[in-house]
């Protein structure tokens, strides 16, 4: 799998967690989205994750991803 597949899968599924708990409050969606991603997938797809956003590709993910990448990078 190309680097580019790898990242659109890993910006797929985070935006599908993310759209999953979008209708929680805004923070609480935020958080729900960061523990689900830092519980359940492996260090490499996180670090995958946020290669891409450092790299430029924020603006695929949803709002509430976004967030969670934030709030993951930040521990």
């Amino acid at each position: 799998m190309s680097h580019t597949n790898h990242a659109k899968d890993l910006v797929r599924m985070a935006n599908q967690i993310a759209v999953h708990f979008a209708t929680y409050p805004h923070e609480e969606a935020v958080t729900e989205t960061a523990t689900h991603i830092r519980k359940f997938w492996d260090p490499r797809m996180r670090a995958g994750l946020f290669a891409h956003v450092q790299s430029g590709g924020e603006a695929d993910l949803h709002e509430v991803a976004r967030g969670a990448v934030g709030l993951l990078q930040a521990r």
